[in-house]
């Protein structure tokens, strides 16, 4: 409206009866306009920071990521890592933990299927250590399989363990381990773990073994078949219960320390150690 009323008075200065009438002091319009100009450059100032602040955190934070995987290579997920070595781990976990230390879990963001890249707690270190001393055990790929998609207090989780006896199973996935447990959250940042029950399944015998039960070169057997899917279908599944009654089942506590997109970093707590995952494709059981 200030610009057109401008304009107007300029059209008629100098013609008729008008003509005493001086055109608009354009040093008012601009002082009209400066506000205005001063208020948006203000706040496109104001956004831009913003938003250049939160893209050098969020860099800042993917090379902190990086390097922390970078640091447990080469440690065969904890089995050889020095005293030294896990140091330098603890302290390149703490630098990745403070940046959402204190948010509350997202259930939503921790659903899914997460694979174990190092750990220093002594019972899966005691499973790494047996596989590579006896030539008859082996241990593949280690899981955390969060089941709390539209979860608001918790939900179940099931450690998975990958294993195989070399001849008898297929290499580093004959046989899985499934450790399941429900867990509650706690408070902001703790889970309350709960174990109901071990189970072995999904059982790959080698083509080695299956030779042996039913030979190729004879026509196999209605026997020979049955022990065949016996043995693929086989499912052994152990309860864990407390012994003493009126108290709730084996449990433990763990501190989700870490949590987005593609990093879980978790602490058992009571010492048992610290746990660094990555987001892995979803796992059926």
């Amino acid at each position: 409206m200030a610009l057109a009323f401008a304009s107007s008075l300029r059209v008629a200065a100098g013609k008729g009866p008008l003509c005493n009438i001086k055109p608009f002091n354009s040093n008012l319009t601009a002082t009209i306009k400066l506000p205005t100009q001063s208020k948006f450059s203000c706040s496109a100032t104001l956004t831009t920071d913003r938003t250049q602040g939160f893209q050098a955190s969020e860099f800042d934070l993917e090379n902190k990521k990086h390097s922390l995987l970078n640091t447990i290579q080469d440690t065969q997920r904890g089995l050889v890592a020095t005293s030294d070595k896990r140091s330098e781990i603890e302290e390149a976990l703490v630098s990745v933990e403070g940046y959402n230390m204190g948010e509350p879990i997202n259930l939503e963001e921790l659903d899914g299927t997460w694979r174990l890249q190092y750990t220093s707690a002594p019972d899966v270190l005691i499973l790494l250590e047996a596989a590579a001393r006896l030539p008859f055990f082996q241990v593949g790929q280690i899981f955390q399989k969060f089941e709390c998609r539209d979860k608001s207090d918790g939900g179940v989780i099931r450690n998975v363990v990958r294993w195989s006896v070399p001849t008898l199973l297929e290499e580093q996935e004959g046989a899985t381990l499934v450790v399941s447990a429900k867990f509650n959250v706690v408070s902001v940042r703790n889970i309350y773990l709960q174990f109901e029950e071990i189970s072995v399944q999904d059982i790959n015998i080698s083509e080695a073994l299956q030779a042996i039960i039913a030979p190729a070169i004879l026509p196999r057997s209605f026997l020979s078949l049955q022990i065949l899917q016996f043995l693929r279908s086989f499912k052994a599944q152990i309860p864990v219960t407390n012994p003493n009654p009126g108290r709730r089942s084996v449990g433990g506590l763990y501190y989700l320390s870490y949590l987005d997109r593609n990093m879980l970093l978790g602490r058992a707590v009571g010492g048992g150690g610290i746990f660094i995952f990555t987001k892995s494709q979803p796992l059926h059981l």
